[in-house]
């Protein structure tokens, strides 16, 4: 079962103000509306999502979403907060969700990934579009916008937001929030930022306490995420045959002492298959590869076990959105 933080449930009924019956709705998703504010109280995602689509069916939900990004603060995070005040650079603090989203949400990840135009700051988040969910994603873009603002020295504004499900039935709200077009029905949940603006030095930006909360929330993630040994083991022997061509199902089984059948199962239950492991596999050695500037294009297909470097081209194009070409140019000028 996924989880969020109850932060997010505790800040969508307070913004969400008196037309709403906030106790009963806490409730709903098991939290007790005396208690103190608890970022390490977990709920289930999908009773979070039901709380806003009875949210929505008490008030105007439209701008709901907005205003409680806008109400985001970056003290509420804890040491993760901390951590992404502290990093030197806006870019380094979207680097901190990035990686430790995963101490406050099961259900999302985060990306940063070079684009045309700047850098953007991805959400990813699987599962059916439900009105729940399309207001949470709403949420999360604001308050992702609301927490940069919070370090910048500057009024920040990014070039474009780009949400995946169809508009509401208002978007001045949104527009006005994020000070920039809002394209509704796009093909990714994103904010898409100049790359100036995430050079940008933060406020109270230091690389000696930012590196020492770094350890601290290393430590928290380790604690909650633990890849299945076998996922592990499985792109290890990926990663070693893919310079022989693209690895067959059977091989990499029999390397780990395991039939094919025996091997699809126990992957199946880690919610994983052998088709999606490995072309993660080829997508971290390609990136690691185009940084490493003695590499040549035509060996990195070959290392990641493409027979042509146009097929390599092709399908690195649909991974992130730009050819190995300008993936190493941009990657290298930052």
């Amino acid at each position: 079962m996924d989880y969020v933080t109850s932060l997010f449930a505790r800040k969508v009924v307070a913004v969400a103000g008196g037309g709403i019956d906030a106790a009963t709705l806490l409730q709903s998703v098991g939290i007790a509306p005396e208690a103190p504010w608890d970022t390490g109280q977990m709920i289930p995602a999908e009773s979070y999502y039901d709380m806003l689509e009875k949210i929505a069916e008490q008030i105007d939900a439209t701008d709901l979403p907005v205003r409680t990004g806008a109400s985001m603060r970056l003290d509420e995070y804890g040491a993760l907060g901390l951590a992404f005040k502290a990093a030197t650079t806006l870019g380094a603090s979207y680097a901190r969700i990035e990686r430790y989203a995963r101490l406050w949400t099961s259900v999302v990840e985060y990306e940063l990934r070079p684009a045309n135009g700047g850098t953007l700051f991805i959400l990813h988040r699987e599962g059916e579009r439900r009105l729940g969910m399309r207001l949470s994603n709403e949420a999360t873009l604001a308050s992702a916008v609301s927490l940069a603002r919070q370090v910048c020295p500057v009024p920040l504004v990014p070039v474009e937001v780009l949400v995946r499900h169809p508009a509401p039935r208002r978007v001045a709200a949104h527009e006005d929030w994020f000070g920039c077009p809002v394209r509704f029905g796009a093909e990714l949940d994103a904010i898409l930022y100049a790359d100036e603006t995430l050079a940008r030095p933060n406020i109270l930006g230091d690389e000696g306490i930012s590196q020492y909360l770094a350890t601290h929330l290393d430590a928290e993630l380790s604690e909650i995420i633990r890849e299945p040994a076998l996922v592990t083991q499985a792109k290890a022997a990926i990663a070693q045959a893919l310079s022989g061509g693209a690895p067959k199902m059977t091989d990499i089984a029999r390397s780990l002492g395991l039939s094919a059948r025996s091997f699809h199962r126990r992957l199946s239950e880690h919610g994983a298959t052998f088709q999606s492991l490995t072309e993660d596999t080829r997508r971290d050695l390609a990136e690691g590869l185009l940084r490493d500037e003695s590499h040549s294009l035509a060996e990195i297909a070959f290392l990641t076990g493409f027979s042509e470097q146009s097929a390599f081209t092709r399908a690195f194009k649909r991974w992130v959105g730009m050819t190995p070409a300008a993936y190493r140019k941009h990657t290298v000028r930052r």
